[in-house]
């Protein structure tokens, strides 16, 4: 089997259906009642550290934090089990199940955070976009509706309809185009931002060398002249005054140095990108 992407669905094989059948299927309603006590933990931290998210308080647009934060603690918990649910897990797991966080497409909606245990699909934030639904939900990953992220053009249409964002060209940041080829500007958002920086998609761009990213750049839409990333630092600027081109050429030269390849260039790419995030507003 392929090397999956990070959070990337894994399949449902013949073993996976074996070890949910033998550890998962019998604990039967206590699976889903220890996912909601534990949810019920988790929204005891973060419910007072989050701010509101597009103007919409907690959980609401929270389901990355959401699951990471019971994900971490799951795993913690696994390695010294005390509840038989989590007994049953920690032997699931030593077993070869998987317990993974994923992330992909809902029912061709919107993006969603969820976890599988092997042919369960584990929403533990199942209302962070309506939120009257119950905060947990777990069904066969088969009939579950989350896919992953095909390619580019599929995140596009899904970040068009869900974020109901504006996108563009990512020709304001050259060097960071292949990896990151699609300025978002989003309702609710005060800047606009690259898109996307998820491990998942950053490796979808360097699994084929970057040639999804060119070709965005080179169809896509420009960036209106008055767009800005306002902490932009100045060596992340174009160069010169075809960003287009520049942007496309950053891809053909990742490329041809075998970047999808290399974890420095990646580590260096995603540093640069964070820098953008944390430079102080650029004076123009």
């Amino acid at each position: 089997m392929p090397a999956l992407l990070p959070q990337q669905i894994a399949p449902c094989t013949p073993l996976q259906s074996e070890l949910t059948a033998r550890w998962l299927q019998p604990l039967g309603p206590a699976l889903f009642d220890h996912c909601r006590a534990m949810r019920a933990e988790t929204d005891a931290v973060l419910a007072t550290q989050l701010p509101d998210a597009a103007g919409k308080p907690y959980p609401y647009g929270r389901c990355e934090e959401i699951t990471q934060h019971f994900h971490g603690r799951l795993q913690a918990r696994l390695r010294r089990p005390e509840h038989p649910v989590e007994q049953a897990l920690a032997g699931f797991v030593g077993q070869g199940g998987w317990l993974r966080s994923v992330w992909g497409v809902l029912r061709e909606q919107y993006f969603q955070n969820a976890l599988q245990m092997g042919t369960l699909y584990v929403d533990v934030s199942n209302d962070t976009v309506v939120v009257t639904k119950p905060p947990v939900e777990i069904l066969p990953m088969e009939a579950s509706g989350l896919v992953a992220v095909r390619d580019l053009g599929h995140f596009r249409q899904t970040a068009e309809r869900y974020w109901g964002a504006t996108l563009y060209a990512n020709h304001l940041v050259p060097t960071l185009a292949p990896l990151l080829p699609i300025v978002s500007v989003s309702p609710g958002k005060l800047v606009p931002g690259l898109q996307s920086a998820c491990d998942y998609m950053i490796e979808l761009m360097r699994r084929d060398d970057f040639h999804q990213a060119e070709a965005w750049l080179r169809d896509g839409p420009p960036p209106p002249p008055d767009l800005r990333l306002p902490r932009l630092p100045p060596d992340l600027r174009p160069w010169t005054t075809d960003a287009r081109l520049e942007s496309m050429q950053a891809c053909r030269r990742a490329r041809d140095a075998g970047a999808a390849r290399d974890r420095n260039w990646r580590v260096a790419r995603v540093s640069d990108y964070l820098r953008l995030l944390s430079e102080p507003a650029a004076a123009d």
